[in-house]
């Protein structure tokens, strides 16, 4: 790079940006960071599907009126206007556009962010392939048709390739060609599909995780000025677009709510391993950055960089839980089961038995209660998801990864300063106290729309089932106590008559 290189905001202006993923979490960061920062930027085409009989311009119209972009309409409404709707579906050839739309794609848009996923760890492997798998061939077979491409930027994830100890910021090529797999899932029967999948996942955790490798490989093969960016576990916002904003409870958001809110009482966790996180902004952050990179590069094969945070700055999942209890408890969330209690562990049986007793046992007692009173039981199949849920996280949460971030740092350093501060990504400046505390808050707010002016009366709540736990933990101490000296009791009694018959 030059002293001549444009900046960031210089290289994306009067650019046109295609954008798939855009209602999701992520790609409503992008959006908004394109918004603020880019000022120049030309318009943003975003493939919004139809979804649950809503139909893309509804879905449009309620996304941009909630946050982020309702901050974005205060400060800047004229830039809201740059985004347009794009009704498509990234399964189907051609993204299922009509003519009209994908000329209009074809003659104007230069940068394209593939964000379009499914992140849920138990799909069937026809839904992980469909939509993962086929819909970036989709996309990529589009944007091979547009005469201006400068850069393709595929949104992928660390995880991809768990079966590595060290994962190098380089391309891994499938032993099976993602083209075979798109075939087979579209031809054969869910049936025949469910038992071949434990041979295709070839050591992989689920059918996520194998679906974005399959994913990689047709973005190595594309021939396209690409970028692939693998974000670790991705977190709330640092900064940008608020402090703490997020929107979903999955991953660590919702272990997070659930042990808040006193439900969650034992995971399958290893305290000491390191946990690789990104906050949402940095990552996206390091995509844009990512597009003017590639764009400025030409790169004949895709440029990886892995988006999590430094080895000089770790986080343990042991530091994460106890900071984030401290700041739960400190901040609680409105509507606690029960006092936040319980702690992780990697013993199997001593988590069931902590499942079995703090998990199912309050559970039935709640649903029996619940029918009693002529209202509808709930407990007990919220706590079969969440026990399927850290099943499900278990493969994560107690194992531990080197992930490389040589090329996030040269990115980093190839920016000029105000680009620095503009797209910041530097997560040794990250501390994970304040972080932690930003997130609860930010969850509360964002995520369980707990207000912040409900928190005086939440600590007071939490005050009464502080008290209320310790009695009955107490209470349960003493009957303990008392079934063993019940049952101790007449043995001893036995065994003194015997020696005192022996005696006679």
């Amino acid at each position: 790079m030059t002293t001549e290189t444009p900046s960031v905001s210089e290289w994306f202006h009067g650019r046109d940006v295609f954008v798939t993923g855009g209602t999701g979490f992520m790609g409503k960061v992008l959006i908004c960071k394109l918004l603020v920062s880019c000022h120049n930027l030309g318009n943003i085409f975003m493939l919004v599907r139809k979804k649950k009989e809503v139909d893309p311009q509804a879905r449009l119209q309620v996304m941009v009126q909630q946050e982020p972009f309702k901050t974005i309409k205060k400060k800047y409404p004229d830039r809201l206007k740059k985004i347009i709707l794009i009704p498509g579906d990234i399964t189907a050839n051609d993204l299922a556009l009509s003519a009209a739309d994908k000329e209009r794609l074809l003659q104007h848009v230069s940068v394209v962010f593939h964000m379009a996923a499914n992140v849920k760890f138990n799909m069937t492997l026809k839904e992980a392939v469909m939509i993962n798998t086929l819909g970036t061939m989709n996309a990529l077979n589009l944007s091979k048709q547009m005469p201006q491409i400068s850069a393709f930027i595929h949104i992928s994830t660390s995880y991809c390739h768990s079966t590595e100890p060290v994962l190098e910021e380089r391309g891994y090529p499938c032993a099976i060609k993602p083209e075979v797999i798109i075939d087979t899932v579209m031809n054969l029967s869910d049936e025949v599909l469910n038992t071949m999948t434990p041979k295709i996942l070839v050591g992989q955790p689920n059918t996520y995780a194998v679906s974005k490798a399959f994913a990689e490989d047709l973005v190595m093969r594309s021939g396209l000025p690409a970028g692939v960016a693998r974000p670790s576990i991705v977190l709330a916002s640092l900064e940008e677009p608020l402090p703490g904003w997020v929107e979903n409870m999955n991953g660590p958001t919702g272990l997070m709510v659930g042990a808040g809110k006193g439900v969650i009482r034992s995971v399958l966790c290893d305290y000491d391993c390191e946990v690789n996180v990104i906050p949402c902004d940095m990552a996206i952050n390091a995509v844009v950055a990512l597009a003017w990179k590639v764009g400025l590069e030409k790169p004949e094969s895709p440029i990886f960089i892995n988006v999590t945070n430094a080895k000089e700055n770790p986080l343990s999942w042991g530091y994460a839980i106890d900071t984030g209890k401290k700041h739960a408890t400190e901040n609680p969330f409105t509507g606690c089961f029960w006092y936040p209690g319980g702690s992780p562990t990697t013993s199997k049986f001593y988590h069931w038995f902590r499942v079995t007793f703090f998990h199912f046992l309050p559970a039935y007692i709640v649903d029996i209660m619940l029918s009693l009173t002529g209202n509808k039981p709930f407990m007990v199949r919220v706590h079969h998801k969440v026990n399927a849920g850290i099943a499900m996280i278990k493969y994560y949460t107690t194992r531990q990864w080197d992930f490389r971030t040589d090329r996030m740092k040269e990115l980093q350093f190839q920016l000029n300063p105000l680009d620095k501060e503009e797209f910041f990504m530097d997560t040794l400046a990250i501390s994970w106290d304040d972080f932690m505390l930003k997130y609860i808050l930010g969850t509360r707010q964002y995520c369980l729309k707990d207000d912040l002016s409900s928190l005086p009366r939440a600590r007071k709540v939490l005050r009464y089932l502080y008290f209320a736990d310790w009695i009955l933990k107490i209470g349960l101490t003493v009957l303990f106590l008392w079934l063993v000296y019940s049952w101790v009791n007449p043995i001893t009694q036995v065994t003194a008559t015997i020696f005192d018959v022996n005696e006679i």
